[in-house]
């Protein structure tokens, strides 16, 4: 049958135009049928064989064995579709549209308010009842991570409980407060909180003791393979500059002697740390005019290096009526920048001394830095051998192990005890 009425107006071909060549014969263009997905091939083929259709099958294996094909010739997108059909995609809510939509109050008065992007007026419905036609909201709860709305995505009210982003409403959690040595389960805040009062004095006191019973095992099997006594040595740990809080480990760790630079400050801080075992040694320069304070204060003097010190040295220990140990200074370098008296004075300053009544014990010296302390030590223990002195204070953290080695009856030794300042 031809076709008749609206459809075959549009079907038929256009009136020719004038002036225009012959009309070519109308060419029947075959009709493009969309791909069948694999699947759906797959089982007309099936059907087919089944029915004994052998062109049917066929065809089903050939679309299988095809890829889909989402567009084609005669085939329009689908946004193309949406737009020529009035539809667009509707914009996402407001924050104060999410709550009417998910609790179900006002949500026509929300949908109407809901417009398409691009739409000058409001969204329509698709057809007749559809908002009537939808289920009523699930109640609070049924949905923990959010509600299905009427415009096809899960929104989220801001106050609900299934948000992603809303403020902790457990009450917080109760932690013990950790005793001492112990690591708390939940980390480290609290024990780091605790260090400085706990355990970094139980670390103090424990590094210590192991740093002095180090110094003390090398002093031994020093002095052993030097066929010495251990006990001829007399270790002074060099605190100066060190707070009361890092001597006072020491000194529970059985550490006696100690030595400081300055008068003021030992002064300041050896009153309460005192023990009755205790020796103060000043190793450092001494000015005249402290040399009673020196003496008040110290046990013995390792400075004592020009003819002005003796005498105030003298005069202080008539005054008091105490006679301290007392150690020359000798410049065993040379050295402009260091204290000391010079070797060739040394004699002279001796028989000064001795004629002041102060009981010279032994020599003291300082080797160069950066330099091979062994001959240095060695020119000291030459010197005070040539002058009739017992005691030699000499060798420090760098090198008291070769000082011991020569014979030092003192040593200086502050790094390897309290480590670097």
């Amino acid at each position: 049958m031809s076709p008749s009425g609206p459809r075959a107006a549009e079907s038929a071909p256009p009136p020719p135009r004038a002036g225009a060549g012959p009309l070519l014969p109308p060419v029947d263009r075959p009709q493009r049928r969309r791909a069948e997905p694999p699947q759906r091939a797959r089982l007309v083929g099936a059907h087919a064989a089944e029915r004994g259709d052998r062109d049917a099958a066929t065809a089903g294996v050939e679309a299988e064995a095809q890829p889909s094909q989402r567009r084609g010739a005669g085939m329009r997108p689908r946004g193309a579709e949406r737009r020529q059909e009035g539809q667009a995609r509707p914009r996402a809510p407001r924050r104060d549209e999410i709550g009417d939509i998910v609790r179900g109050r006002g949500q026509r008065a929300a949908m109407a308010a809901v417009r398409p992007v691009g739409a000058p007026g409001a969204c329509q419905p698709r057809c007749a009842g559809d908002h009537e036609q939808q289920p009523p909201p699930p109640a609070d709860g049924a949905h923990p991570r959010g509600e299905r709305g009427a415009i096809g995505r899960a929104v989220v009210a801001e106050d609900h409980p299934g948000a992603a982003r809303q403020p902790g409403q457990r009450r917080p959690q109760r932690r013990p407060l950790p005793r001492v040595g112990e690591q708390p389960q939940g980390g480290e805040a609290l024990a780091v909180a605790h260090r400085p009062l706990i355990a970094g004095a139980m670390n103090d006191a424990h590094q210590a003791a192991a740093r002095l019973a180090a110094v003390t095992a090398v002093i031994a099997r020093t002095a052993r393979l030097a066929g010495r006594e251990p006990s001829e040595v007399e270790l002074i740990a060099v605190s100066k500059t060190m707070p009361a809080e890092a001597i006072r480990p020491l000194i529970d760790a059985g550490q006696a002697s100690f030595g400081e630079n300055r008068v003021q400050e030992a002064a300041g801080k050896w009153p309460a740390l005192r023990a009755p075992r205790t020796r103060l040694h000043l190793v450092g320069q001494l000015q005249s005019n402290k040399a009673r304070e020196a003496v008040e204060l110290f046990d013995a003097i390792h400075s004592v290096d020009r003819a002005s010190l003796v005498e105030a040295l003298a005069r202080a220990q008539d005054a008091t009526g105490v006679a301290r140990e007392l150690f020359v200074q000798v410049n065993i370098g040379a050295e402009a920048q260091k204290g000391g008296c010079a070797i060739a004075a040394l004699p002279a300053l001796l028989a000064q001394a001795r004629d002041a009544g102060l009981a010279i014990g032994g020599l003291m010296c300082v080797p160069p830095a950066d330099t091979e302390a062994a001959p240095f030590f060695a020119l000291a223990v030459k010197l005070a051998r040539d002058n009739g002195l017992a005691k030699l204070s000499m060798g420090m953290s760098a090198d008291y192990e070769t000082a011991i080695m020569l014979g030092a009856t003192q040593i200086r030794v502050g790094t390897a005890l309290f480590g670097a300042r």
